[in-house]
């Protein structure tokens, strides 16, 4: 394939960048920009890169030579320092040797055509890099680093154990020999049994891609947005002591014991004549039912506001927090947790709160590996024939109706380590791949 490069570090000011190329030919172009100083594979040189008689930077370089590279073919990684001119000067010297701009995946993409990985390792590696919680970074490692491809791989080959023995009797009967007995069908009931063992030790990225949205509600003054300023560890929200201060949804992000979290700082809910302050307060309301969980905001304890606050969230969970504590006795009898805003006392025991409540119920150590939405589907038609195919044998249907289901539960086992695939489903998993990777 044709050599490809990319920065495959963030176009920002750095201390170094680092540029990724690839593709049959890229060493010889290489060769031209460093002047022939050679180069050895799978060693570490300081070069002269140069457009011309110009030098652009002095540069780390580490060569691969395929197939012993991330993507199978020849290719090279450059080490140069982090301005933007560099990297601007850098993307004009490969572009004047041949080389073209990789699009998202580009990279990863050619290591999985080239046999380095297979399909759902290459989905795995976007996971694990948009991994924001230490056990999902566990999970979609796993599948990245082979756990999941070998369990798949084992179950191919047990049914295909199982294939040889059925189609062999379709084939052979008339000949004398007989490989079919009640071990089969319970190889085939114990088969069924394990697998949705496998599954149920799956769970879907979906249930770590959406971040716990917080929202922050409560009455006028009450100190929400100091609360929030404080959550976050700056100041995001304008503080007042005026009334009706916020009156849009300012939302920023907390980062808590590995865990991310939709911290939204809502405007102060009350009368009012003021359409604009008003408008907020609809706002606020409306948020809430999008929320996954409302922390509402007091200063002094209201038994009936606290709970027109509660009846707000009724069908979300909600903590009740006094805050201003610093002026006000701590009143941990009405109150979930009590804080200072202005003082920070409280804060650690609030984080914990707001990390327990998305635990409840969440047991992740149960789980293996992170699957997307297409294993599930593929998994599901695995058990479907599998199950047919069972069914077939203890009721004696034709034995090529059995085959088939096994063949039909085989390739999905195929599709999805990507043995089998079609090219708009490359295109679907590699266009949420970064440039670079």
């Amino acid at each position: 394939m044709h050599p490809v490069f990319a920065l495959a570090t963030p176009p920002a000011k750095s201390a170094i960048c680092i540029f990724r190329v690839s593709g049959e030919g890229c060493l010889v172009g290489l060769s031209k920009i460093i002047k022939n100083k050679g180069f050895e594979p799978g060693r570490f040189h300081v070069r002269g890169f140069y457009n011309g008689d110009r030098l652009v930077d002095k540069a780390g370089l580490l060569v691969f030579k395929g197939p012993n590279s991330y993507t199978g073919e020849d290719s090279f990684e450059v080490y140069a320092h982090g301005s933007l001119a560099v990297m601007s000067s850098f993307v004009a010297l490969f572009k004047g040797v041949g080389f073209d701009e990789a699009a998202g995946g580009e990279f990863t993409k050619r290591a999985f055509l080239n046999n380095k990985m297979s399909l759902n390792e290459a989905e795995a590696l976007v996971d694990f890099i948009d991994a924001t919680d230490d056990k999902e970074a566990v999970l979609s490692g796993s599948s990245l680093f082979g756990g999941l491809s070998s369990n798949i791989s084992s179950f191919a080959d047990e049914i295909d154990q199982i294939r040889v023995r059925v189609e062999a009797e379709i084939d052979f009967s008339d000949e004398g020999n007989e490989y079919m007995d009640e071990g089969l069908v319970d190889a085939l009931v114990n088969l069924v049994n394990r697998f949705n063992s496998f599954i149920s030790g799956c769970v879907n990225k979906n249930m770590f891609s959406q971040k716990n949205n917080v929202l922050l509600i409560g009455p006028v003054n009450s100190g929400k947005s100091s609360v929030f300023n404080r959550l976050l560890g700056f100041e995001r929200a304008i503080v007042s002591n005026t009334p009706g201060t916020t009156r849009d949804i300012i939302s920023s992000e907390l980062f808590y014991e590995s865990s991310v979290f939709s911290i939204q700082d809502s405007a102060g809910i009350r009368e009012t004549d003021n359409k604009i302050e008003g408008a907020g307060i609809d706002l606020s309301l409306s948020q809430i039912k999008s929320a996954d969980l409302v922390i509402g905001i007091f200063d002094l304890f209201d038994k009936t506001l606290i709970k027109n606050f509660k009846d707000l969230a009724k069908n979300t969970s909600f903590i009740s927090v006094q805050n201003k504590t610093d002026v006000n006795k701590k009143n941990y009898k009405y109150f979930d947790c009590c804080v200072s805003a202005k003082t920070g006392d409280g804060f650690d025991d609030l984080k914990k709160l707001i990390l327990s409540s998305f635990n409840k119920g969440v047991k992740k150590d149960d789980y293996k590996f992170m699957v997307r939405d297409r294993h599930n589907k593929l998994f599901q038609d695995v058990i479907k024939n599998l199950i047919s195919a069972q069914k077939g044998l203890k009721e004696n249907l034709s034995l090529d109706l059995v085959a088939e289901d096994l063949r039909l539960a085989r390739s999905c086992l195929d599709e999805l380590v990507g043995e089998k695939f079609s090219d708009s489903l490359l295109g679907d998993i590699f266009s949420s791949y970064c440039i670079g990777k």
